[in-house]
């Protein structure tokens, strides 16, 4: 079902906890995709986690949708538009304390699940925040610096846990991109695991189910 008003549209699946604080898991889907995409995992990830699948705010032509532009020209060939990715980060912020709210949520117990560009802002947020967010998973993207709040470096993330995993042959974001995570995640004190697969810009099922026991063993 979708739910009004909160800041953005959004697809949810319930808990089965009725009774104690709910442990939530967001996902941000990709640049020209939409909230349905990564909810095809709903179902497979534990069921005492409220599962709330978020749109992102920029529509593109013809369809699907973006947490910011990516822009062509001869001059700079792609380029990120860091200004709408940094209001896009905001505004998950803003969205997960309001849905934490609306729907009784653990603020606690934040898990972040991105692909693509999903992942990159699911990055941002953490990293730019790391006291609301407990663990991210992050398929197939990388750290933006120029996205992430000016003082990150000075805040505690180590109770911040990710898993990060990346396609070696990935024809949209180069593995390099990728493989400079976790260097800056062990400057930062981030416990992580960053793990590469023999695929492209996807989800293989070995990697599915790496990051399905990844978090179950952190429940």
């Amino acid at each position: 079902m979708t739910t009004a008003p909160l800041s953005l549209e959004h697809i949810i699946r319930p808990s089965s906890l009725t009774t104690k604080k709910i442990p939530v898991l967001f996902m941000l889907h990709g640049y020209g995709s939409n909230e349905e995409d990564l909810f095809s995992f709903a179902a497979e990830l534990p069921e005492e986690l409220c599962i709330i699948s978020v749109r992102a705010p920029y529509i593109l032509q013809p369809f699907g949708y973006a947490w910011y532009a990516i822009n062509f020209d001869a001059e700079n060939g792609k380029w990120s538009d860091d200004a709408q990715a940094i209001t896009s980060r905001d505004k998950i912020v803003s969205f997960i304390e309001q849905a934490c709210k609306a729907y009784n949520l653990d603020t606690e117990n934040v898990t972040l699940l991105g692909f693509s560009q999903g992942t990159i802002l699911s990055y941002a947020v953490a990293l730019s925040y790391p006291s609301k967010i407990k663990r991210v998973i992050a398929l197939s993207g990388y750290i933006n610096e120029g996205i992430l709040a000016e003082d990150y470096e000075s805040k505690e993330h180590s109770k911040l846990q990710i898993y990060a995993s990346h396609g070696q042959v990935d024809q949209v974001i180069p593995i390099e991109w990728a493989q400079k995570a976790p260097i800056l995640l062990s400057k930062l004190k981030v416990p992580h695991v960053f793990e590469e697969y023999p695929t492209g810009h996807g989800v293989a099922p070995q990697n599915f189910y790496a990051f399905k026991n990844w978090l179950e063993e952190r429940r």
